[in-house]
């Protein structure tokens, strides 16, 4: 029968069922109890009711041929497997006029949601039996399905426990047959199901009244808990067992009970060892060689084994007749005293402890002990059970190692380079004071692979700490070697360092940390730094000083008389030039002080008649440019003098003076006065020699300054202009 009715016919043509539904308003479909929706005779979606378009997740269009056979995103079969629209029900219920009864399909929305549903189709035809159409009418059976997977989890659990359960468990029914047994019940005794179900239970029992009575209790409604009894197995053997059952009783009558089978068949064997261990103990007690005392409440000794009597160097006659306490040196008495007391009021079930004890032949001896209870069945205290070990040897292993590594913290502490350790897996376990220096920090807890705050390749990338040469040496179990990295503090500053991890490990090989040193090696990068500096700066001036020489050479030979002139004159020029490099050099090529310089060049030349040479002027510093340039040009001068000017003669003097004019835009300007009296009358040349051209040069072509050179009759005079850029001070 179809869930859908067929639909009455209109006054003045009865409709067929496919136009009667066309012809309903929406909310007539909205208003049917369930999911409906109509097809036409091609399978195009034409109607659907609101609860069908919340099912499938989306609303389809209904103005066009959009939809086929079903408004669903996807459909599936129920084992998973996808069904194509075109072989749906609905699809064969249009074509072939099949229908559809309780069928279930997998509906997928748009969101990827599926659901179980269960589909009723209908053909629709005409009156003349023509297929018109179908309607489907479907609902979510979600909540169905999972109770139907909740009751056959719930039977395959029930079925389960029974069959699995640890314990022993059987089904006897109320005149005795056993009906069903477990897995762990037919273990217990060795049967198979075969011969143990559908047996009377009394064949199983070794002791007839003891069965009789567990059927009587039950049969009367009494539940039994852990009845002890006795089974036969199939190997002949008796199985001591404790029986926990109920009954099960139908209209006041015994029906079945269930019964929960526990071997205990170990327990007396267990008891039976116990007695024999006892026996055991005794005799190795004393043959025991840690220290083994047995104490009542108040500590006295009631029982020593010969390894103590030796440890203590007392006798066991005088041990008995002591406390525990008598033996403990003060320092640990009322500490042990107030453990033993907790346990023996029971707020410990033992305790360990260490102590010092006084042989008495003065000796300290370290004792570890182990304290424990016994304890009748109600729990009070019987003795307590003192295990003895002399650790002498071990303690003072121990005060050695602990004074070797406060040694070792203190020689790290002292180092001035930074250093820390970590455990095998990073984390910082120690660091000095020169790493929290370096780092501009205290490392927190839990802080990984390096103190620093931030870590930085040489190029200035960011380098994660995980990735930093320590994690690099635990990762990999190796040293890290010729690594550089920068460490950024908290306020910004940056330390260029070099680290030298190094892996840890214990006597057998274990990788159990890291010790690393990060050696700051800012001086060493500032060093390099100038020594790079300084070395441009040499090859700059090295490659001007070899112009300058070159030209020298260029001039004088152009205008010697001969080579012996020649010599002559370049050397003179070129031992000037060096003695202004010496000068610059002194002041690793800075600013050099011009009344220095002034003095250099000239009283060498003028060893004679230094007296009658006067230098003087206010405070200026010459760039090494400069210095050079003005270095020839007075050079020049002070030669012309001695030869041909008034240095010449006996009664000549020869003064340089020099101020600094006003700024101007470019700076400062530096005026010099060269000033000859004295010597034989002058004489302006007939033609511009190779000294003229030369102080021309170096003046106004190298330095842009300006030179006037006089030959007056009374004596030589020339004055400069040089262009300052540096500091000068007046």
């Amino acid at each position: 029968m179809s869930n859908v009715e067929e639909f009455p016919a209109t006054a003045s043509r009865k409709l067929s069922e496919f136009e009667a539904l066309l012809s309903l308003a929406p909310s007539v479909l909205d208003a049917m109890p369930g999911a409906v929706y109509v097809c036409d005779h091609e399978g195009w979606l034409v109607r659907y009711n609101s609860e069908a378009a919340e099912l499938w997740g989306r609303a389809p269009a209904l103005d066009g041929k959009h939809d086929r056979f079903c408004g669903s995103y996807r459909l599936f079969l129920p084992d998973g497997a996808p069904l194509p629209h075109g072989d749906c029900p609905m699809a064969a219920a249009v074509s072939l006029g099949t229908s559809a009864h309780n069928a279930e399909v997998i509906i997928e929305r748009p969101d990827g949601f599926r659901f179980p549903a269960l589909v009723n189709i209908r053909a629709l035809r005409d009156h003349q039996g023509n297929i018109q159409g179908a309607i489907n009418c479907f609902q979510d059976i979600s909540a169905h399905k999972a109770a139907e997977e909740e009751v056959r989890r719930k039977i395959v659990e029930l079925e389960d426990f029974f069959e699995n359960s640890a314990v022993g468990l059987h089904i006897v029914s109320g005149d005795g047959i056993i009906r069903r047994a477990n897995k762990a019940e037919l273990a217990l005794l060795g049967y198979s199901a075969d011969e143990y179900v559908g047996r009377h239970i009394a064949e199983f029992h070794a002791d007839a009244p003891v069965i009789g009575d567990i059927l009587q209790r039950l049969s009367c409604g009494e539940k039994l808990d852990r009845y002890p009894a006795r089974l036969r197995a199939k190997d002949g053997s008796v199985k001591h067992v404790l029986i926990t059952s109920n009954s099960r009783l139908q209209d006041g009558k015994f029906v079945s009970t269930r019964c929960f089978t526990t071997d205990v068949t170990d327990l007396y064997e267990a008891e039976s060892a116990r007695r024999e261990s006892e026996e055991r103990l005794a005799a190795t007690y004393n043959a025991a060689t840690i220290g083994i005392a047995e104490a009542d409440a108040a500590g006295r000794l009631l029982r020593v084994n010969d390894a103590l009597c030796k440890m203590l160097k007392r006798s066991r006659e005088e041990l008995l007749s002591m406390s525990f306490f008598d033996y403990t040196h003060e320092s640990g008495r009322d500490e042990d005293g107030a453990l033993y007391e907790r346990q023996v009021r029971g707020e410990l079930d033992s305790y360990s402890f260490r102590k010092r004890s006084t042989t008495p032949d003065g000796q300290t001896i370290y004792l570890d002990v182990h304290s424990s209870s016994v304890r009748d069945q109600t729990g009070h205290f019987r003795y307590g059970v003192r295990v003895i070990q002399d650790v002498t040897a071990a303690k003072q292993m121990e005060d050695q190692i602990r004074a070797s590594e406060q040694r070792m913290r203190d020689l790290l502490e002292a180092l001035p380079a930074a250093v820390y350790t970590t455990d095998a897996e990073g984390r910082i376990t120690f660091y000095n004071k020169a790493a929290v220096e370096m780092s501009g920090r205290l490392p927190q807890p839990g802080d990984m692979w390096c103190v620093t705050w931030r870590l930085y390749n040489t190029d200035g990338t960011p380098l994660p700490h995980d990735q930093c040469p320590m994690a690099i040496a635990l990762k990999e179990d190796r040293p890290v070697r010729g690594a550089e990295a920068i460490a950024e503090r908290p306020d910004g500053s940056r330390v260029p360092f070099t680290p030298y991890p190094t892996p840890l490990h214990d006597a057998d090989g274990k990788l159990v940390g890291a010790i690393n040193m990060l050696v700051d090696i800012s001086e060493r990068k500032q060093a390099e730094s100038r020594q790079k500096l300084l070395i441009d700066e040499l090859n700059h001036r090295v490659k001007n000083t070899l112009v300058t020489v070159q030209s020298l050479a260029g001039q004088t030979a152009r205008h010697a008389d001969n080579l012996d002139d020649f010599l002559h004159r370049f050397e003179t020029r070129v031992l000037a030039l060096s003695r202004a490099h010496d000068l610059l050099t002194k002041r690793h090529w800075k600013d050099t002080p011009l009344d220095g310089l002034a003095g250099e060049v000239l009283m060498p030349l003028v060893e004679g008649a230094a007296s009658r040479v006067t230098i003087a002027g206010p405070s200026a510093d010459l760039d090494p440019r400069t210095a050079l340039s003005l270095t020839v040009v007075l050079n020049e001068l002070a030669t012309n003098a001695i030869k041909h000017g008034a240095l010449s003669s006996n009664t000549g003097t020869l003064s340089l003076n020099w101020h600094l004019a006003d700024e101007t835009r470019s700076g400062r300007e530096l005026l010099l006065d060269w000033q000859e009296q004295g010597g034989p009358r002058v004489e302006a040349p007939t033609r511009r020699g190779v000294g003229s051209r030369l102080m021309e040069r170096c003046i106004e072509r190298d330095l842009g300054g300006a030179i006037d050179l006089a030959y007056e009759p009374a004596g030589v005079s020339c004055r400069i202009s040089i262009p300052l850029r540096g500091s000068t001070d007046g």
